[in-house]
């Protein structure tokens, strides 16, 4: 774990980018002697929940009673459904 002033961060982004995604370094901000923020390198893949889990917080709370109720009226999406294929 690698500490430094949020001054030394943004002065040198790309080399510390750098030290996260190659050595994996976990990387500890402060500032004025407050412990500010941590970055952590990332997982090199993500699950279909890392990726959409934080979707939720863009949709306006109905969308998803709307979403659910569309999806078990039977025949409801089949107009906007469409075979990628083509087949």
């Amino acid at each position: 774990m690698v500490e430094m002033t949020v001054t030394e961060f943004s002065r040198n982004l790309s080399t510390v980018f750098d030290r996260i995604e190659y050595k994996h370094e976990e990387i500890v901000l402060f500032r004025h002697n407050h412990r500010i923020a941590r970055v952590i390198p990332g997982s090199f893949s993500l699950t279909a929940l890392e990726a959409m889990g934080d979707l939720y917080q863009t949709l306006p709370d109905d969308a998803g009673k709307d979403w659910l109720n569309d999806s078990t009226i039977p025949g409801s999406l089949q107009d906007e459904m469409k075979d990628p294929w083509g087949i």
